[in-house]
């Protein structure tokens, strides 16, 4: 089955959800409306359902491969990177003093959702170049942007990041590699970095490491890490490629899934010390590096609602063709398609409903991140900035689980069949699994909701989302018996989710283990809270386009998927509640010798 990316629900969010006319009177945004998007958006779904979509299969089974030193990406992938470079999709949100388009991000996270629907493997490499991208924005001097921006924006060199060493994976603290300082300003880069997404490959000239490493003499923990860009070949006065950096690939892992991506493990410094220039000051790596880490973070959320997206396509299109039993209603006289089955049909709606509520959520926080950035006003920049900052754990965590549950429920709908590799079913729900881990497992995610998001303030931005929400309530109130059903459900989302902000931020302080123990629950909950919100408010605008005459079929679809995910998901988060604030001691109370 042909991948077809899902252009009029992402347009549906883009134009009345995430407001692209208001994005558009933004200083910058000015030719970024409406027209644009879909422009863009229909240009991209064709190269990527057509170029990169049928290379999906053959990276899985015949994946990135390793010898003497040398990584050979999946056949296709080269020239299709090339297409990808030379159309400008690698630097679509880039500055355009950069060779980029500088578009908002409104359009680009739906650019970035087909892309990762078209090949999860494939677009990782886009993924860590926009983060690198954004990091040195941010905290390289101008002599290093004019060095390397210009190239990773057009794809002429790809970008990675660094982080994680055999002993130090989440725990920064404990990372070892180290810097030594030259005579010449430069730095000689020594230690062994793990789980390096596209660390070595043959899809471009160069690669531009970003990396974390210790100075000698520089504070215990995360306050003395500093960022150090290594490139793979050094850089010439000209511009040009100069020699090889003592910056080797020594294996790629072998994975579950994501196959054709290779996950590499770097070598530096085994032959006298890779050169490395300092970004920004020194001990200050952690907090330049998670610019490009939250990037990433939401990055990879799109990515859950991608491969999700895949799956649903793929399940849905067998259950219209695979004969199976009769209905139960009898509808169909013998045997008839799966999908007349009310079990199927369930399943099906899961899938489209989760789907349509974190593409939703997504959509809306990357208008927050726009405005965050452009909008005029600063008070309105920074509401939105702690809107966006609140959302991102969202959309990490609660999309990426959301994604095993889709893909999970994928391969059900396929039944036996979805267990054998060949139907294709397998390959998302394998794929989808790295998502709740890299950049951040959701505990992670749920610890930064927790200690940042939620404690910090004593729940302040959390409740204000909550008012927004019950705003939407009073609207839905106010409409039809589906619009009021879905306030309903709504209304009693929030108050469960007021009730666990509550509980966290009387609990943080005093008995942290209560708090921290409901974490990840409470990122679900929060996670279907706010999708569920934008489910409540796409109804809203469904039902009066309705009215209008417009795209009938479509919004009848959008309205029924609302009320299913009021019904079937919204109404998940009160026993959420429950476990939270009234079932953390039996988290912690078995004694540790007794696993």
């Amino acid at each position: 089955m042909s991948f077809k990316a899902p252009l009029k629900d992402m347009l549906f969010n883009i134009e009345h959800l995430a407001r692209i006319d208001q994005i558009a009177a933004m200083p910058g945004f000015e030719d970024a409306g409406l027209e644009t998007a879909q422009a863009v958006l229909e240009e991209c779904a064709r190269f990527n359902e057509g170029v990169v979509a049928p290379l999906n299969v053959v990276g899985d089974t015949a994946p990135s491969s390793f010898k003497d030193g040398v990584v050979t990406t999946t056949a296709g992938f080269k020239e299709a990177f090339k297409q990808y470079a030379e159309g400008g999709w690698q630097g679509l949100q880039h500055p355009t003093e950069y060779g980029g388009q500088g578009l908002p991000k409104t359009i680009g996270a739906a650019c970035v959702e087909i892309l990762n629907s078209a090949n999860l493997s494939f677009a990782l490499c886009p993924l860590l170049t926009d983060g690198a991208t954004e990091a040195l924005l941010t905290a390289a001097s101008d002599e290093q942007k004019d060095i390397y921006l210009e190239k990773l924006v057009t794809g002429q060199w790809t970008g990675t990041m660094n982080l994680t060493e055999p002993q130090a994976g989440s725990d920064l603290a404990l990372v070892r590699t180290r810097a030594e300082p030259q005579p010449d300003g430069t730095y000689k880069i020594f230690g062994t970095k793990i789980f390096i997404t596209y660390g070595e490959h043959d899809m471009a000239e160069n690669i531009v490491h970003l990396v974390l490493a210790r100075v000698a003499g520089a504070p215990e923990g995360v306050k003395g890490i500093s960022l150090f860009v290594v490139p793979k070949f050094m850089v010439n006065a000209d511009g040009s490629l100069g020699a090889r950096n003592d910056a080797h690939c020594v294996s790629i892992e072998h994975k579950m899934g994501i196959k054709a991506s290779p996950t590499a493990v770097l070598q530096f410094g085994d032959h006298g010390g890779a050169t490395g220039f300092l970004v920004g000051e020194e001990n200050r790596g952690l907090e330049y590096m998670f610019i490009m880490m939250n990037s990433a973070r939401y990055a990879v959320g799109m990515q859950g609602i991608a491969v999700a997206e895949r799956a649903y396509q793929k399940a849905a299109a067998y259950a219209k063709e695979r004969v199976q039993s009769r209905p139960v209603d009898g509808s169909v006289k013998g045997s008839a398609t799966i999908i007349h089955h009310p079990d199927v049909r369930r399943m099906l709606m899961t899938m489209r409903a989760l789907i349509e509520g974190c593409r939703a959520m997504a959509s809306v926080a990357a208008a927050a991140y726009d405005a965050a950035h452009h909008h005029p006003d600063a008070e309105v920049r920074q509401q939105n900035q702690a809107f966006y900052e609140f959302l991102v754990p969202l959309v990490k965590g609660y999309s990426t689980e959301m994604s095993l549950e889709a893909t999970d429920l994928g391969v059900q709908v396929h039944g036996g069949m979805g267990f054998i590799e060949e139907t294709g079913a397998a390959q998302y729900y394998r794929d989808a699994k790295i998502l709740t881990i890299y950049e951040g497992t959701t505990a992670i995610q749920a610890n930064d909701l927790v200690g940042r998001k939620t404690a910090r303030d004593g729940g302040q931005t959390a409740e204000g989302l909550a008012s927004q929400i019950e705003a939407t309530e009073k609207e839905l109130a106010a409409g039809s018996a589906d619009a009021q059903a879905v306030g309903k459900r709504l209304g009693a989302a929030r108050k469960a989710f007021l009730d666990v902000v509550s509980f966290i931020a009387a609990q943080a302080k005093g008995d942290p283990n209560a708090a921290y123990a409901g974490s990840v629950p409470y990122l679900m909950l929060a996670g279907n809270l706010v999708a569920g919100w934008q489910m409540g408010r796409a109804l809203l605008v469904a039902e009066q386009e309705l009215a209008k005459g417009n795209d009938t079929a479509f919004m009848q679809a959008k309205i029924v998927t609302a009320r299913f995910y009021a019904d079937h998901i919204l109404t998940r988060a009160p026993g959420v509640r429950d476990a939270i604030v009234e079932g953390a001691e039996s988290v912690t109370a078995l004694p540790l010798e007794a696993f």
